[in-house]
């Protein structure tokens, strides 16, 4: 057995460790046939050597990450530790591109879609919502169609927020049909937005977790970021943006059409919806059935299917909607 004393300076430990040592417990859950031993800056580990390596280096790109960021999240920990594993794993030293990122703690870019508030890291965390990603890199318009909690709307988001934070658009605009779900909101008060707001709630939520509340505030007050309701789509185009609509299968035929052909030549379309969730009346056709099915051939549009095995909420979600589709068959 090897013994190795790590001294840990010029770093916050309380910050380095997370409250409540959570940090320190994920750490020592990582790697469980080390023993860890930390008092004040020093740290000490014993086990095997090869494994005493691993969480050195996972150590060092923690330091450097609290160094540079001042914050380290169990989400971003999480991170680090996935992808420093995973190169140990692959063992690639000639892509120095991945090492620089690693080194600094950092998820490679491939990985990460955006940085959100206080420094959450937002990324692809299912295969079909990497598909989104990849189909979004090579179409300009993209159909996620999925059910609920499979994280379409959230990973359409944070593409729009990266698009936004690197300057490819200058504006985004989130759009959803209001209509209600199932149930009869009856008359609401207050001005128009004040009216709307509880069905683009969602999207507001994505937006939160992506860019700090200050930032944000200034964004929809100077209308670099638009919310409004697709029936405010008509007439418009809408050119050097990156356009969402949301909750699409609540959209009939010509309202999917006419948000469809507001596209300006220098824009991005993602269109999100769930095909089993339709609140239309029992007589409207859903726009987005209609849609997929004869877009689906045409160059330039990208069609990203989820299902349960992409849902990203609590495990019990899953079994929901395996309960609800046994049910509908």
């Amino acid at each position: 057995m090897t013994e190795r004393i790590i001294r840990l300076e010029d770093v916050s430990l309380a910050t380095l460790w997370g409250s409540e040592n959570r940090n320190f417990e994920y750490i020592r859950k990582t790697f469980p046939i080390l023993k860890l031993i930390a008092r004040g800056d020093e740290l000490k580990i014993l086990g095997e050597p090869s494994q005493i390596k691993k969480l050195e280096r996972i150590l060092s790109r923690m330091v450097h990450h609290v160094q540079k960021r001042h914050t380290l999240t169990p989400l971003e920990l999480e991170s680090i530790v996935e992808r420093s594993l995973s190169k140990i794993k692959v063992n690639k030293p000639e892509d120095s591109s991945v090492d620089s990122l690693v080194d600094e703690g950092l998820p490679p870019s491939s990985d990460v879609i955006v940085y959100g508030a206080e420094g959450r890291v937002i990324k692809a965390r299912t295969p079909n919502q990497y598909k989104m990603v990849e189909s979004l890199a090579v179409n300009d318009v993209l159909f996620a169609i999925g059910p609920a909690g499979t994280g379409k709307t959230y990973t359409a988001v944070a593409l729009a927020v990266r698009a936004l934070k690197n300057k490819e658009i200058k504006r985004i605009i989130l759009t959803r049909p209001a209509v209600e779900a199932g149930e009869n909101l009856g008359f609401l008060p207050g001005d128009l937005k004040d009216k709307v707001d509880p069905y683009l709630r969602p999207l507001y939520d994505a937006l939160d977790d992506m860019i700090p509340q200050e930032k944000l505030k200034y964004f929809l007050e100077n209308r670099t970021i638009e919310i409004a309701p697709l029936a405010f789509m008509r007439g418009r185009t809408l050119d050097n943006c990156f356009v969402i609509l949301d909750e699409a299968q609540n959209a009939t035929d010509m309202q999917l059409k006419m948000f469809l052909t507001r596209m300006g030549p220098k824009a991005k379309f993602i269109v999100t919806g769930d095909m089993t969730q339709v609140d239309l009346p029992k007589k409207s056709q859903s726009g987005l059935v209609t849609a997929v099915r004869i877009l689906d051939s045409i160059e330039g549009i990208g069609m990203v299917y989820l299902t349960g095995v992409d849902v990203v909420r609590h495990k019990i979600v899953k079994r929901i909607l395996e309960a609800y589709g046994d049910i509908n068959k």
